[in-house]
């Protein structure tokens, strides 16, 4: 295998990578700001839901979790398409959407609890309601306040991809795996060549939330 053949598997495990974690970081942010609402709620039964959920998932470890969703699902015939690659990927995008939005919804909570109270209190009294207040008072001030922690889960995100080549999913780690197989003499350059990939996706993403930070943060 020559250098441009290595290179394009390669490329191909990067876009692989950003697939895996464009669709799961999408997930997260919207389960983990669903749970973050029903941590908050006046409602005990959401509020119990949310914290039981996020205290289970979160403190168990993402390979497990990433078994449940590769082994246990299709044991309990839940499948999403005909062919194996696409339930692995998706699979893995549930595995990492579940495991992430804890960490979401843990950091947003943290955010809403700086907001002052009599900010909710005065968008009750004009007549909104909770879900009102959440998502059009609340809730876009919290995201500005938790930027950079947000953006430490996101980069973790990123790197917790590379568990998903151990359950048949095309993505950096594996397209290395594969490279090792065919040329054993190129270890540590491939080594290498792997671990700067994730940093350079990694500091584009500190990068893009380092500029966020600027222009978005709200410090109280």
């Amino acid at each position: 295998m020559d250098f441009l053949q290595l290179l394009e598997m390669f490329l191909s495990g990067i876009w692989g990578t950003i697939k895996l974690f464009t669709v799961a970081l999408i997930g997260a942010l919207v389960l983990g700001t669903i749970l973050a609402g029903m941590r908050v709620s006046p409602t005990p039964v959401l509020r119990f839901a949310a914290s039981t959920y996020i205290n289970v998932v979160r403190n168990t470890p993402l390979t497990l979790v990433m078994f449940f969703c590769a082994f246990g699902l299709p044991f309990l015939d839940i499948r999403f398409g005909s062919t194996s690659s696409f339930n692995s990927f998706i699979y893995a995008i549930l595995a990492l959407t579940a495991y992430t939005a804890c960490f979401v919804a843990e950091t947003l909570k943290s955010g809403i609890s700086t907001i002052p109270v009599g900010q909710a209190e005065a968008a009750r009294a004009v007549g909104l309601t909770f879900g009102q207040t959440l998502s059009q008072v609340i809730l876009p001030q919290a995201f500005r306040t938790v930027i950079p922690p947000l953006g430490s889960v996101i980069i973790a995100l990123l790197k917790n991809t590379s568990i998903a080549s151990a359950f048949n999913n095309r993505e950096l780690i594996s397209a290395m795996r594969n490279a090792i197989e065919v040329r054993g003499d190129l270890v540590i350059p491939l080594l290498f060549g792997t671990a700067l990939a994730y940093l350079i996706l990694a500091l584009i993403l500190g990068r893009v939330f380092d500029y966020l930070e600027r222009k978005l943060v709200i410090l109280r």
